[in-house]
């Protein structure tokens, strides 16, 4: 595993950066991110979250089994393999959700900015694939 990334348990147990009615200036945000990879919790929605992640390369294969999750690309461009169909990729301002239990990574084109919703505390299970 790359050192980079959190483990799963790290994942999960993030906390939100910000309280309810804080304004956030994401397109500011993400200017502040010097490392390779950041994936932050910004806020609480009720039993949800938002997360901010910055990064390059690739994410490990994985799923999360008890939640959905919404990828919307904020700048650059963002493929997400999946293990049972093809893949996408979203460009600036597109998004999908990806439902629970369905395997996946993501790869960013170059520096990539992406905003996810999901449950909060989501379970993150890392698999192992080939190609």
């Amino acid at each position: 595993m790359n050192s980079q990334f959190p483990s799963a348990e790290d994942y999960s147990a993030q906390t939100a950066r910000f309280a309810g009615l804080t304004v956030v200036d994401i397109g500011q945000l993400h200017k502040t991110v010097n490392e390779p990879y950041v994936n932050d919790v910004l806020a609480d929605i009720n039993g949800d979250c938002m997360r901010m992640a910055v990064f390059e390369g690739e994410y490990r294969w994985h799923h999360h089994p008890d939640s959905d999750e919404l990828f919307l690309v904020v700048e650059g461009r963002l493929q997400i393999d999946f293990a049972e169909r093809e893949t996408v990729e979203l460009a600036p301002w597109q998004f999908i959700v990806v439902p629970a239990g369905t395997v996946h990574r993501t790869r960013a084109i170059g520096r990539t900015v992406n905003v996810t919703f999901e449950m909060q505390g989501a379970r993150t299970e890392f698999v192992e694939r080939q190609g």
